[in-house]
Protein backbone atom coordinates (compact mmCIF):
# COMPACT_ATOMS: atom_id res chain seq x y z
CA UNK A 1 0.00 0.00 0.00
CA UNK A 2 2.91 2.28 0.79
CA UNK A 3 4.66 1.62 -2.38
CA UNK A 4 1.19 2.42 -4.31
CA UNK A 5 0.83 5.43 -2.52
CA UNK A 6 4.37 6.90 -3.27
CA UNK A 7 4.05 5.62 -7.13
CA UNK A 8 0.37 7.74 -7.04
CA UNK A 9 2.40 10.76 -5.64
CA UNK A 10 5.42 10.47 -7.81
CA UNK A 11 2.82 10.17 -10.83
CA UNK A 12 0.86 12.98 -9.76
CA UNK A 13 4.05 15.36 -9.18
CA UNK A 14 5.64 14.49 -12.77
CA UNK A 15 2.29 15.20 -14.74
CA UNK A 16 2.15 18.78 -12.43
CA UNK A 17 5.63 19.57 -13.72
CA UNK A 18 4.95 18.45 -17.67
CA UNK A 19 1.57 20.89 -17.19
CA UNK A 20 3.86 23.61 -16.13
CA UNK A 21 6.47 22.74 -18.69
CA UNK A 22 3.76 22.72 -21.26
CA UNK A 23 2.01 26.18 -19.82
CA UNK A 24 4.88 27.24 -19.39
CA UNK A 25 6.01 27.00 -23.63
CA UNK A 26 2.65 28.26 -24.98
CA UNK A 27 3.17 31.29 -23.13
CA UNK A 28 6.78 31.69 -24.08
CA UNK A 29 5.49 30.97 -27.23
CA UNK A 30 1.94 33.43 -26.92
CA UNK A 31 4.05 36.16 -25.47
CA UNK A 32 7.00 35.84 -28.49
CA UNK A 33 7.21 39.75 -29.85
CA UNK A 34 6.92 39.92 -33.33
CA UNK A 35 9.11 42.59 -35.07
CA UNK A 36 7.87 44.31 -38.44
CA UNK A 37 10.29 47.41 -38.70
CA UNK A 38 9.63 49.78 -35.96
CA UNK A 39 6.17 47.59 -35.30
CA UNK A 40 6.46 45.31 -32.49
CA UNK A 41 3.01 42.98 -31.99
CA UNK A 42 3.12 39.34 -29.63
CA UNK A 43 1.55 36.32 -31.21
CA UNK A 44 -1.38 36.94 -28.67
CA UNK A 45 -1.89 40.19 -29.50
CA UNK A 46 -2.43 39.16 -33.19
CA UNK A 47 -4.55 36.36 -32.73
CA UNK A 48 -6.76 38.56 -30.16
CA UNK A 49 -6.84 41.35 -33.39
CA UNK A 50 -7.49 38.53 -35.78
CA UNK A 51 -10.67 36.97 -33.73
CA UNK A 52 -11.82 40.69 -32.92
CA UNK A 53 -12.15 41.34 -36.84
CA UNK A 54 -13.64 37.59 -37.31
CA UNK A 55 -16.38 38.45 -34.94
CA UNK A 56 -16.89 41.89 -35.91
CA UNK A 57 -17.87 40.32 -39.71
CA UNK A 58 -20.48 37.79 -37.99
CA UNK A 59 -21.63 40.41 -36.38
CA UNK A 60 -22.12 43.10 -39.06
CA UNK A 61 -23.56 40.50 -41.29
CA UNK A 62 -26.37 39.41 -38.49
CA UNK A 63 -27.10 42.90 -38.02
CA UNK A 64 -27.83 43.51 -42.02
CA UNK A 65 -29.84 40.33 -42.38
CA UNK A 66 -32.15 41.42 -39.59
CA UNK A 67 -32.01 44.89 -40.51
CA UNK A 68 -33.22 44.13 -44.49
CA UNK A 69 -35.80 41.46 -43.45
CA UNK A 70 -37.79 44.30 -42.33
CA UNK A 71 -36.96 46.49 -45.45
CA UNK A 72 -38.96 45.96 -48.51
CA UNK A 73 -37.74 44.66 -51.37
CA UNK A 74 -36.87 47.61 -53.65
CA UNK A 75 -35.18 49.24 -50.38
CA UNK A 76 -32.85 46.31 -49.90
CA UNK A 77 -30.25 46.53 -52.32
CA UNK A 78 -29.88 50.79 -51.34
CA UNK A 79 -29.19 49.83 -47.61
CA UNK A 80 -26.62 47.23 -48.43
CA UNK A 81 -24.85 49.82 -50.68
CA UNK A 82 -24.94 52.59 -47.95
CA UNK A 83 -24.06 49.52 -45.33
CA UNK A 84 -21.11 48.22 -47.11
CA UNK A 85 -19.95 52.13 -46.80
CA UNK A 86 -20.69 52.44 -43.45
CA UNK A 87 -18.60 48.79 -42.38
CA UNK A 88 -15.36 50.29 -43.53
CA UNK A 89 -16.13 53.04 -40.76
CA UNK A 90 -16.38 50.38 -38.12
CA UNK A 91 -13.91 48.23 -39.59
CA UNK A 92 -11.20 51.19 -38.75
CA UNK A 93 -12.97 52.13 -35.59
CA UNK A 94 -12.95 48.11 -34.45
CA UNK A 95 -9.08 47.92 -35.22
CA UNK A 96 -8.07 51.27 -33.05
CA UNK A 97 -9.96 50.73 -29.84
CA UNK A 98 -8.18 46.93 -30.11
CA UNK A 99 -4.67 48.21 -30.83
CA UNK A 100 -5.33 50.54 -27.99
CA UNK A 101 -6.54 48.24 -25.76
CA UNK A 102 -3.84 46.19 -26.26
CA UNK A 103 -1.18 49.15 -25.37
CA UNK A 104 -0.10 48.60 -29.17
CA UNK A 105 1.64 51.54 -30.32
CA UNK A 106 0.59 52.74 -33.70
CA UNK A 107 2.74 55.84 -34.27
CA UNK A 108 5.43 53.84 -35.95
CA UNK A 109 3.21 52.97 -38.63
CA UNK A 110 1.48 56.16 -38.91
CA UNK A 111 4.59 58.14 -39.24
CA UNK A 112 5.94 55.88 -42.02
CA UNK A 113 3.07 55.68 -43.81
CA UNK A 114 1.95 59.21 -43.42
CA UNK A 115 3.70 60.16 -47.10
CA UNK A 116 2.22 57.44 -48.68
CA UNK A 117 -1.38 57.99 -47.21
CA UNK A 118 -1.39 62.02 -48.85
CA UNK A 119 -0.36 60.49 -51.87
CA UNK A 120 -3.24 57.42 -51.85
CA UNK A 121 -5.44 60.76 -50.53
CA UNK A 122 -5.02 62.74 -53.50
CA UNK A 123 -5.21 59.71 -56.00
CA UNK A 124 -8.82 58.70 -54.40
CA UNK A 125 -10.18 62.25 -54.04
CA UNK A 126 -12.27 61.16 -57.43
CA UNK A 127 -12.99 57.86 -55.63
CA UNK A 128 -14.60 59.54 -52.20
CA UNK A 129 -16.67 62.29 -53.78
CA UNK A 130 -17.85 59.64 -56.14
CA UNK A 131 -18.53 57.64 -52.63
CA UNK A 132 -20.00 60.53 -50.88
CA UNK A 133 -22.50 61.52 -54.37
CA UNK A 134 -23.59 58.17 -53.40
CA UNK A 135 -24.69 58.05 -50.08
CA UNK A 136 -26.50 61.78 -50.64
CA UNK A 137 -28.72 59.89 -53.60
CA UNK A 138 -29.71 56.98 -51.76
CA UNK A 139 -30.50 59.30 -48.58
CA UNK A 140 -32.33 62.21 -50.39
CA UNK A 141 -34.01 59.97 -53.74
CA UNK A 142 -32.52 62.21 -56.10
CA UNK A 143 -32.83 59.64 -58.60
CA UNK A 144 -33.94 55.99 -58.17
CA UNK A 145 -33.92 52.90 -60.20
CA UNK A 146 -36.27 53.27 -63.37
CA UNK A 147 -35.47 56.72 -63.52
CA UNK A 148 -35.07 58.59 -66.90
CA UNK A 149 -32.54 60.74 -66.73
CA UNK A 150 -30.44 63.27 -69.16
CA UNK A 151 -27.15 63.71 -67.81
CA UNK A 152 -23.92 65.57 -70.58
CA UNK A 153 -26.75 65.04 -73.44
CA UNK A 154 -27.49 61.50 -72.91
CA UNK A 155 -30.15 59.99 -71.83
CA UNK A 156 -30.65 56.50 -70.44
CA UNK A 157 -33.07 54.65 -67.81
CA UNK A 158 -32.02 53.91 -64.24
CA UNK A 159 -31.18 50.10 -63.94
CA UNK A 160 -28.67 50.28 -60.50
CA UNK A 161 -27.02 52.52 -58.25
CA UNK A 162 -24.36 51.25 -56.84
CA UNK A 163 -21.64 53.23 -54.38
CA UNK A 164 -19.42 54.52 -56.55
CA UNK A 165 -21.35 54.76 -59.82
CA UNK A 166 -25.06 54.66 -61.31
CA UNK A 167 -25.69 52.21 -64.48
CA UNK A 168 -27.96 53.25 -67.28
CA UNK A 169 -29.34 51.66 -70.16
CA UNK A 170 -29.72 53.67 -73.66
CA UNK A 171 -32.48 53.73 -75.91
CA UNK A 172 -29.85 51.75 -78.06
CA UNK A 173 -29.15 49.15 -75.20
CA UNK A 174 -25.81 50.87 -74.84
CA UNK A 175 -24.79 50.88 -71.06
CA UNK A 176 -24.15 53.90 -69.63
CA UNK A 177 -21.73 54.39 -66.63
CA UNK A 178 -22.08 57.38 -64.82
CA UNK A 179 -19.86 57.84 -61.74
CA UNK A 180 -21.69 59.75 -59.00
CA UNK A 181 -19.97 62.88 -58.58
CA UNK A 182 -21.49 64.28 -61.38
CA UNK A 183 -24.60 64.10 -60.36
CA UNK A 184 -22.92 67.20 -58.26
CA UNK A 185 -21.25 68.42 -60.78
CA UNK A 186 -23.55 68.63 -63.61
CA UNK A 187 -27.05 69.55 -64.36
CA UNK A 188 -29.14 66.26 -64.07
CA UNK A 189 -33.08 66.20 -65.79
CA UNK A 190 -34.43 63.68 -64.45
CA UNK A 191 -37.58 63.35 -66.48
CA UNK A 192 -39.67 61.21 -64.76
CA UNK A 193 -39.41 62.31 -61.23
CA UNK A 194 -42.99 63.87 -61.58
CA UNK A 195 -44.68 60.46 -62.62
CA UNK A 196 -44.21 58.33 -65.83
CA UNK A 197 -46.23 61.21 -68.39
CA UNK A 198 -43.95 63.88 -69.93
CA UNK A 199 -44.67 66.67 -72.35
CA UNK A 200 -42.63 66.54 -75.86
CA UNK A 201 -42.82 69.12 -79.03
CA UNK A 202 -42.43 68.99 -82.49
CA UNK A 203 -41.48 72.65 -84.52
CA UNK A 204 -42.34 73.14 -88.07
CA UNK A 205 -42.00 75.70 -90.42
CA UNK A 206 -44.72 76.67 -92.97
CA UNK A 207 -44.57 79.76 -95.84
CA UNK A 208 -45.64 83.03 -95.57
CA UNK A 209 -48.60 82.55 -97.36
CA UNK A 210 -50.07 79.59 -95.86
CA UNK A 211 -54.08 79.25 -93.87
CA UNK A 212 -52.43 79.21 -90.50
CA UNK A 213 -55.75 77.73 -89.41
CA UNK A 214 -55.20 74.40 -91.31
CA UNK A 215 -51.77 74.15 -90.59
CA UNK A 216 -53.23 74.23 -86.92
CA UNK A 217 -56.24 71.49 -87.94
CA UNK A 218 -53.19 68.71 -89.66
CA UNK A 219 -50.93 69.20 -86.71
CA UNK A 220 -53.83 68.37 -84.37
CA UNK A 221 -54.76 65.91 -86.72
CA UNK A 222 -51.31 64.36 -87.09
CA UNK A 223 -50.89 63.80 -82.84
CA UNK A 224 -54.89 62.58 -82.47
CA UNK A 225 -53.71 59.55 -84.96
CA UNK A 226 -50.68 58.60 -83.21
CA UNK A 227 -51.44 55.57 -80.60
CA UNK A 228 -48.51 56.17 -78.68
CA UNK A 229 -49.67 59.83 -77.98
CA UNK A 230 -52.27 60.35 -75.34
CA UNK A 231 -55.25 62.40 -75.31
CA UNK A 232 -55.32 63.63 -72.17
CA UNK A 233 -54.14 66.61 -71.31
CA UNK A 234 -54.85 67.95 -74.92
CA UNK A 235 -52.42 68.38 -77.11
CA UNK A 236 -52.47 72.10 -78.39
CA UNK A 237 -50.67 73.84 -81.06
CA UNK A 238 -48.42 77.30 -80.73
CA UNK A 239 -47.95 79.74 -83.45
CA UNK A 240 -44.65 80.77 -81.70
CA UNK A 241 -42.82 83.56 -84.08
CA UNK A 242 -42.35 85.08 -87.44
CA UNK A 243 -39.07 83.69 -88.72
CA UNK A 244 -36.86 84.76 -91.40
CA UNK A 245 -38.63 83.14 -93.75
CA UNK A 246 -41.12 80.92 -92.52
CA UNK A 247 -44.02 81.14 -90.06
CA UNK A 248 -42.82 79.46 -86.82
CA UNK A 249 -45.33 76.47 -85.42
CA UNK A 250 -44.95 73.73 -82.72
CA UNK A 251 -47.32 71.44 -81.49
CA UNK A 252 -46.72 69.59 -77.74
CA UNK A 253 -48.37 67.05 -76.97
CA UNK A 254 -48.18 64.01 -73.85
CA UNK A 255 -46.37 60.45 -73.81
CA UNK A 256 -46.29 58.10 -71.40
CA UNK A 257 -42.89 56.43 -72.02
CA UNK A 258 -40.58 59.10 -72.84
CA UNK A 259 -37.85 56.89 -73.10
CA UNK A 260 -39.35 55.96 -76.37
CA UNK A 261 -39.64 59.56 -77.34
CA UNK A 262 -37.59 59.84 -80.46
CA UNK A 263 -40.40 57.35 -81.86
CA UNK A 264 -43.78 58.98 -81.89
CA UNK A 265 -41.53 62.21 -82.87
CA UNK A 266 -39.95 60.88 -85.61
CA UNK A 267 -43.61 59.35 -86.71
CA UNK A 268 -45.21 62.78 -86.51
CA UNK A 269 -42.64 64.38 -89.09
CA UNK A 270 -43.74 61.80 -91.48
CA UNK A 271 -46.80 62.29 -90.70
CA UNK A 272 -46.92 66.18 -90.86
CA UNK A 273 -44.88 66.45 -94.28
CA UNK A 274 -47.46 63.82 -96.07
CA UNK A 275 -50.37 65.78 -94.59
CA UNK A 276 -48.34 69.45 -95.64
CA UNK A 277 -48.25 67.86 -99.05
CA UNK A 278 -51.39 66.39 -99.61
CA UNK A 279 -52.74 70.19 -99.04
CA UNK A 280 -50.30 71.84 -100.35
CA UNK A 281 -48.51 74.03 -97.42
CA UNK A 282 -44.53 74.70 -98.05
CA UNK A 283 -42.47 74.09 -95.35
CA UNK A 284 -39.98 76.49 -96.95
CA UNK A 285 -36.08 76.26 -96.55
CA UNK A 286 -34.02 79.47 -95.49
CA UNK A 287 -33.44 81.54 -98.55
CA UNK A 288 -30.54 84.37 -98.45
CA UNK A 289 -30.60 87.08 -100.77
CA UNK A 290 -27.36 88.08 -102.11
CA UNK A 291 -26.16 91.63 -103.78
CA UNK A 292 -23.30 92.13 -106.11
CA UNK A 293 -22.21 95.86 -106.36
CA UNK A 294 -20.13 96.76 -109.00
CA UNK A 295 -17.48 98.95 -109.20
CA UNK A 296 -18.46 101.58 -112.55
CA UNK A 297 -15.32 104.35 -111.61
CA UNK A 298 -13.06 101.48 -113.47
CA UNK A 299 -15.62 102.38 -116.34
Amino acid sequence: MIILFLQQKIAEKVVDTLDKNVWQKIREILTLKLELGAFKISILSLIIVIVTFIVTKYALYFITKLITKRLDKENVPKFESLFSFIKYFIYALVGVMVFQALGINLTPILAASAALLVGVGLALQTLFQDILSGVFILIDRTVIVGDIIELDGKVGRVEEIKLRTTRAVTIDNKVLVIPNHKYLTKSLFNWTQNGKKTRDTVAVGVAYDSDVNLVKKLLLKAVHENKKILSEPEPIVLFEDFGDSSLQFKVVYTISDSFMGAIPRSELRFEITRLFREHNIQIPFPQREIRVLSDHRNN
